[in-house]
């Protein structure tokens, strides 16, 4: 059994050649298989932003794959903060 204390929160955002390559879909695909909740998202300036909640383990080794991505994209850069952990339920593409 997991305690709040074993879930956290990231806000990630990735750049470099990242949106029409599947990295959205491929991250979704990914924290679903993780159980790990939040949504994804293209950005006007053409990065990918995303929120990802769960247990420490599966949302790092999330964000360790958000910096290499789908096997088309070129990553550049990520930046990672924290973020709120706010109990959502589900991972959906914005």
């Amino acid at each position: 059994m997991s305690s709040s204390a074993d879930t956290v929160a990231r806000m990630v955002v990735v750049r470099g050649l990242v949106q029409g390559v599947f990295f959205r879909d491929s991250t979704r695909r990914l924290a679903l298989d993780a159980g790990v909740t939040g949504w994804v998202a293209n950005e006007p300036d053409g990065s990918v932003r995303a929120l990802l909640e769960g247990p420490r383990p599966r949302v790092e080794e999330l964000v360790a794959w958000m910096r290499e991505g789908p096997r088309d994209a070129v990553v550049e850069d990520v930046q990672v903060s924290d973020a709120e952990a706010t109990g959502r339920r589900r991972f959906e593409v914005r």
